[in-house]
C-alpha cells in the first residue's frame, strides 16, 4: 500500500511538473544610449512643462479658452518627437525675447538720438 501510494504521487508530481509552463529568463545589458535617450525625453517634457507654467503662458491659453490642465494633459499624451521638437523651439528662443520689448527699447534709443542732436 505505501509502495502504491508513492507510485500515484511521484507520477502525480511527474506529470504537474512537464504541465508547468517553462520560461527562460532572458538578462541583458542597458545601453547607455537607452537610458540617455530616457533621461532627455524626461527632461524635455520638463522644459515644455516648465513653459506652461509661466505666467505669460498661462495668461496667452487663457486668452484662447485653454485651461493650464488641459494643456498639461495634452503635453503628457504628446509622443517624444512631439515633445522633442517643442522643446527644441523653447532652447531655440533666447532668454526673454519678446520683439515688442526690443522694439520699444529701440524706439525710445531713437527718440533720445535725435533730441540730443537738436
Amino acid at each position: 500500500m505505501k509502495s502504491r501510494t508513492m507510485n500515484v504521487l511521484s507520477r502525480l508530481l511527474i506529470v504537474s511538473t512537464l504541465a508547468l509552463p517553462f520560461h527562460s529568463a532572458n538578462a541583458g545589458m542597458i545601453g547607455t544610449t537607452s537610458i540617455a535617450a530616457q533621461a532627455d525625453t524626461s527632461m524635455q517634457r520638463s522644459i515644455v512643462t516648465t513653459a506652461l507654467n509661466r505666467s505669460q503662458t498661462v495668461n496667452a491659453l487663457s486668452a484662447y479658452g485653454i485651461t493650464p490642465m488641459s494643456a498639461e494633459a495634452r503635453v503628457a499624451s504628446m509622443t517624444d518627437a512631439e515633445v522633442a521638437t517643442i522643446a527644441g523651439r523653447i532652447q531655440a528662443v533666447p532668454a526673454g525675447a519678446d520683439g515688442g520689448i526690443i522694439a520699444l527699447i529701440l524706439v525710445v534709443f531713437l527718440i533720445w538720438l535725435v533730441v540730443q542732436r537738436r
